[in-house]
């Protein structure tokens, strides 16, 4: 199965304006649980990712909202190609066990 391409971004897009543009796409969702998870894992974790991890995460964003709450609340297996960053968030919404 192909990972998803994240939509094409602007060729003037700056690395800065790209994660604030994922910053933002991460606190709009379209349900308010998934606002609240994304916001806190980006504000966490964009700054310290790879341009592939990046692009993934960007991929993920273009989810529908209740497919990922469905995910990262375990009451669905994630696709493949999510599974491990699914677990990242699903790890870090849980806190410390």
């Amino acid at each position: 199965m192909d990972i998803p391409k994240p939509a094409p971004n602007p060729a003037n897009e700056t690395h800065e304006n790209r994660l604030k543009r994922m910053q933002m796409r991460s606190m709009r969702r379209g349900i308010k649980e998934m606002d609240i998870i994304l916001e806190r894992y980006a504000a966490d974790n964009l700054s310290s990712m790879d341009a592939a991890t990046l692009d993934l995460y960007d991929a993920l964003l273009h989810e529908n909202d209740q497919d990922l709450y469905q995910w990262v609340t375990g009451q669905k297996p994630a696709p493949d190609h999510f599974s491990a960053m699914i677990l990242d968030i699903s790890k870090a919404i849980s806190g410390p066990n």
